[in-house]
């Protein structure tokens, strides 16, 4: 009760509690208000990017390390597949039909789940990507085999061009830590 009395014969008396500091025009005041919402929303962003941004950087520059030995198995075998692709082209140039579906089927049959593997180890900007590599790869090999199990020499060596590429191309995703 004593409060309230004290509050009222305050506000009677000339406090700047009592009146308004300083009169804004009504379309001012939104106008502020406006520009404070887009600079805190501005604010926000910024702070959120950064957030958002600074630890995915730092994730992908490293691998766990029993990641990183299942990606070196596999690239290691990826490679040895690789070293056999002037073998593979010796025996295209020579329509040798036979021998060049034994050589897929044989040496180089694990590509696709060595690639499999080491996708799954990549970082997520990565792995999209080298899924997509990987696809191709495992597609022109499809069709080098198809094109000898026909017999036909012009598809044959179409198709060795596409794997070639897709095996340096897919080469390039995988981690320079692993070739090491």
């Amino acid at each position: 009760m004593i409060v309230a009395e004290l509050t009222e014969m305050l506000l009677k008396t000339d406090s700047p509690a009592a009146a308004e500091l300083v009169k804004v025009p009504r379309h001012l005041h939104f106008t502020m208000l406006n520009a404070l919402r887009k600079v805190a929303a501005f604010c926000l962003c910024i702070a959120l990017g950064l957030g958002l941004i600074t630890p995915a950087a730092s994730f992908a520059d490293s691998f766990k390390p029993a990641d990183l030995a299942v990606i070196r198995r596999q690239a290691a075998a990826f490679k040895a597949a690789e070293q056999r692709l002037p073998e593979l082209a010796r025996l295209v140039s020579n329509d040798d039909w036979t021998y060049t579906r034994n050589m897929i089927h044989g040496p180089m049959q694990e590509v696709g789940r060595e690639m499999l593997y080491i996708n799954q180890r990549l970082d997520r900007s990565q792995k999209k990507e080298a899924t997509k590599l990987a696809a191709n790869l495992k597609n022109a090999l499809a069709d080098l085999d198809e094109a000898a199990r026909l017999q036909d020499s012009n598809c044959m060596q179409k198709a060795y061009s596409a794997v070639a590429s897709g095996f340096d191309a897919y080469s390039a995703f995988i981690p320079s830590e692993a070739l090491s």
